[in-house]
């Protein structure tokens, strides 16, 4: 479920930009503190692994496929680590599907003295931060019933 709501809200995100914006315009929601502004990002993220789409969509599968099978005995267990590993894959599938259809991501997030991200960014952070969580919750369980 986490996967789906986050690749559809990525989606209908950057539907939205694409239909309302030119690249690099840039509208203020909170003075000083959030923009909304388009920009295309054809390298990964914070401007790495170069123009390269083919490349980063295979690091995309590969990487969700590494830490499925790193996590699989974590997602049997923990709900926390299933709603964290949803969104890590809903914001990648929406990231890969723009870099398929678009050769490029579509970026518009923007907050002061940091890169412009998109809502798949954002998840795939709190999803990391989640799988993070309940590993830490869970190792502190093995503690305690020690």
């Amino acid at each position: 479920m986490p996967l789906a709501v986050a690749g559809i809200l990525d989606l209908l995100a950057k539907r939205w930009i694409l239909a309302s914006f030119v690249v690099g315009e840039r509208r203020t929601l909170v003075p000083h503190l959030l923009a909304v502004t388009y920009a295309e990002n054809t390298h990964g993220a914070m401007g790495l692994f170069g123009d390269r789409p083919v490349l980063l969509v295979l690091l995309a599968a590969g990487v969700l496929v590494l830490l499925g099978f790193i996590l699989r005995a974590a997602l049997r267990r923990s709900p926390l680590a299933q709603i964290g590993f949803g969104l890590v894959a809903g914001g990648a599938l929406g990231n890969v599907i723009d870099r398929i259809v678009h050769g490029y991501v579509v970026d518009f997030i923007s907050v002061p003295n940091f890169y412009i991200f998109n809502l798949a960014d954002a998840f795939i952070t709190v999803g990391l931060a989640l799988v993070a969580l309940s590993s830490l919750s869970r190792s502190g369980e093995r503690r305690l019933a020690r």
